[in-house]
């Protein structure tokens, strides 16, 4: 029950961040981050290793509908959200999904992917917290979906 009302929100939500609709009357969205004259949102101005040990560049989502998942291995919360975010990243391939995981060590972190299968989606490393900062996150599970304008809504 609790993975169909994540989906539903999920799906609501990245409705309204994908093409640009109001978002659900409970929430707002931030007004755009500031963007240099290439148009990436400062927020989106940040370098991460993902947990396959690739270089990620934050301004290759620029213009793009995104949605960011701050994620700790050891939080239930995270785990029981895991298949509600797989289905969502299939059903909405035009959104980028991002997982962002902190608050532990990568080998628990990779251990978190494979045992929630959600290992097509991109996941990153954020063992020093600077992405979630970037972000402003401060707590798991926290999801921020940026508008291809870079404006954001964090629930």
């Amino acid at each position: 029950m609790r993975a169909m009302r994540t989906t539903a929100a999920l799906s609501a939500i990245l409705l309204a961040t994908a093409c640009g609709g109001a978002a659900p009357a409970e929430t707002t969205f931030s007004p755009p981050a500031s963007s240099s004259a290439a148009g990436v949102p400062d927020a989106l101005r940040f370098s991460a290793k993902t947990l396959d040990g690739r270089a990620f560049d934050g301004t290759s989502l620029a213009g793009k509908p995104v949605a960011f998942w701050f994620w700790a291995p050891w939080c239930p919360k995270c785990r029981s959200e895991a298949p509600a975010v797989k289905a969502a990243a299939a059903e909405y391939g035009d959104v980028a999904f991002v997982g962002v995981a902190g608050l532990d060590t990568e080998p628990a972190m990779k251990d978190f992917v494979q045992s929630t299968g959600t290992g097509d989606i991109t996941h990153l490393s954020d063992t020093e917290g600077a992405v979630w900062t970037k972000l402003g996150v401060s707590a798991q599970s926290t999801f921020v979906f940026m508008k291809p304008d870079g404006s954001t809504l964090k629930a």
